[in-house]
C-alpha cells in the first residue's frame, strides 16, 4: 500500500491534481469551521460587487485629513471609460468642428472642453439611442464639475430651523481604519444578498459530500456486479450484461432527470439526489471491473484457490480484488467527478436538491441564472461558481489520469 501511494505521488499529473483538490477541500472545511455565520443569511439588499463596505455615518464622524490631490481628474479618470472617451472624441470631430489635435489630454480639461463644445441639437445620421447616451453623459459630467463643500444640517430643537451641524470639505479624506463599522465581501453578494464567498465554500463542501455519496454507491454497485459477472460467467454473466447494456443504451443523465422529476420537490434533498445519481451511474464501472476479472479468473493463483476449496467470497476478495484495486480507485474518483457535474446539470434544470438550508454548486448556478446576472454584468455571482466546478472536476480527472499512467503498463514511460 505504501509503495502504491509513493508511486502515485511520483506522477506530476496526480500531484498537481491532488494539490488543487486539497486547496478546494481546505476551503470547504476551514471556512465553515471558522465562520459561524449562516451561509444563506441575507447580508445585503441586492447583488453587490466584491469589496469592503463601511458605514457612511461613521465615515462622516471619523477624523478628516487634507491630501494634496487633483480630485476632479481622478474622479473623471475613474468615471470615463475608454469607450466614452472615444465616443466623445468622435462627436467633437464629426459634429463639433474640432480638430483632434485641439482636444486636451488631461481628464478635467477634456471634460470642460466637451461641455463647452457639446450642443444638444438635431444631427442627421445620429440615432436616438446615441443622442440619449450623449445627453446622460453630459449631465453626469456637468454634475461632477459642480463640486462644493458638503454641509450636514440638523433641526434646531427650539426653533425647528435647520442649522449646520457638520461640514465636509471637498478635499477631505478619511482613513478606512478609522471607520469602525465595515463589512468585507471577498466575492460580493449574490442576488439574495448573501455573502458569495461563505456560500461558495459551504456549497463546495456540500457538492463534495454529494459526489462522495453518489460515487460510493455507484462504485459499490458496479464493483459487486462486475465481480459476479466476470467470475461466475454463464447465465449470471448473461443476465448482468443484459441489464448493464439496457442501462447503457438509455443515457444515465436522462434516467436521473426522469427519476428526479418523478420525486416530489419537497422530498428531493441533497441526500436523495446523491442516491439517485449513484444508483444510475454504475454501468461503466461494472463493464470495466468485469473485463478485468475475466482476465484474472483463470490465473494460476485463482485456480489454486479453487482447488484448495476456498469459498467464492475469499477467492474474490483475496485473489482477485487486490489486483484490480487500482482500477476501482480510479473508477471511484471519476464517479465523484461525474456526480458533481450531474448535480450541477440537474440544478440548472431546476431538478436539483430543493433546500433552503444548504447550498450546492449547481443551486448557486441556478440562482445566478434565474436572476440573469450574466446579462447584468454581475460576474461575481456566477464566475466563481463555474471556476469552482471546473477546478474540482479538473483536479479529480487529473488525479485519475496520473493514476492511470502509474498503474497502466501501456502508458508508462
Amino acid at each position: 500500500m505504501k509503495n502504491t501511494i509513493n508511486q502515485a505521488f511520483h506522477s506530476p499529473k496526480f500531484v498537481f491534481g491532488f494539490v488543487i483538490f486539497a486547496i478546494m477541500l481546505c476551503l470547504a472545511i476551514l471556512v465553515p469551521a471558522f465562520s459561524k455565520a449562516d451561509p444563506l443569511a441575507m447580508q445585503a439588499a441586492a447583488c453587490y460587487r466584491p469589496g469592503t463596505y463601511f458605514s457612511i455615518a461613521d465615515a462622516i464622524e471619523a477624523k478628516k485629513y487634507n491630501l494634496k490631490m487633483d480630485i476632479k481628474s481622478h474622479r473623471f479618470d475613474k468615471t470615463l471609460t475608454q469607450e466614452d472617451k472615444d465616443s466623445m472624441v468622435e462627436w467633437l470631430v464629426k459634429f463639433g468642428n474640432v480638430e483632434e489635435s485641439e482636444i486636451p489630454a488631461d481628464a478635467e480639461e477634456f471634460v470642460v472642453f466637451w461641455i463647452n463644445n457639446y450642443k444638444d441639437i438635431k444631427i442627421k445620421g445620429l440615432t436616438n439611442a446615441k443622442k440619449q447616451y450623449y445627453r446622460k453623459l453630459t449631465a453626469k459630467l456637468s454634475a461632477m464639475l459642480k463640486t462644493s463643500d458638503i454641509v450636514i444640517a440638523g433641526e434646531d430643537p427650539d426653533t425647528g430651523e435647520l442649522i449646520e451641524e457638520n461640514k465636509i470639505e471637498f478635499n477631505s479624506f478619511t482613513n478606512v481604519n478609522d471607520v469602525t463599522v465595515r463589512k468585507t465581501f471577498l466575492l460580493g453578494t449574490d442576488n439574495f444578498g448573501r455573502d458569495e464567498f461563505i456560500e461558495l465554500c459551504h456549497a463546495v463542501g456540500t457538492s463534495l459530500k454529494m459526489g462522495l455519496l453518489a460515487g460510493t454507491i455507484a462504485t459499490i454497485i458496479g464493483l459487486i456486479l462486475g465481480l459476479l459477472s466476470g467470475y461466475l460467467g454463464g447465465i449470471v454473466d448473461d443476465i448482468i450484461v443484459f441489464i448493464t447494456n439496457l442501462f447503457t443504451v438509455i443515457p444515465s443523465f436522462v434516467l436521473i432527470i426522469l427519476i428526479s422529476f418523478s420525486v416530489d420537490q419537497s422530498a428531493r434533498g441533497v441526500l436523495l439526489v446523491g442516491i439517485i445519481i449513484g444508483a444510475t451511474s454504475w454501468t461503466w464501472t461494472t463493464r470495466s471491473v468485469r473485463s478485468q476479472v475475466i482476465s484474472l479468473r483463470n490465473r494460476d493463483h485463482v485456480n489454486m484457490s479453487k482447488l484448495s476449496g476456498h469459498s467464492l467470497i475469499r477467492i474474490v476478495f483475496e485473489d482477485i480484488l487486490p489486483y484490480i484495486a487500482s482500477y476501482v480507485v480510479m473508477a471511484f474518483i471519476l464517479q465523484i467527478s461525474s456526480a458533481i457535474l450531474a448535480e450541477a446539470q440537474l440544478s440548472m434544470l431546476g431538478l436539483g436538491p430543493a433546500t433552503t438550508k444548504v447550498a450546492t454548486l449547481g443551486l448557486m448556478m441556478n440562482w445566478a441564472m434565474s436572476a440573469q446576472t450574466p446579462l447584468a454584468g454581475q460576474w461575481w455571482a456566477f464566475l466563481p461558481v463555474i471556476v469552482s466546478i471546473a477546478l474540482v472536476a479538473f483536479s479529480l480527472n487529473l488525479m485519475n489520469t496520473g493514476l492511470d499512467q502509474v498503474f497502466n503498463p501501456q502508458l508508462r514511460d
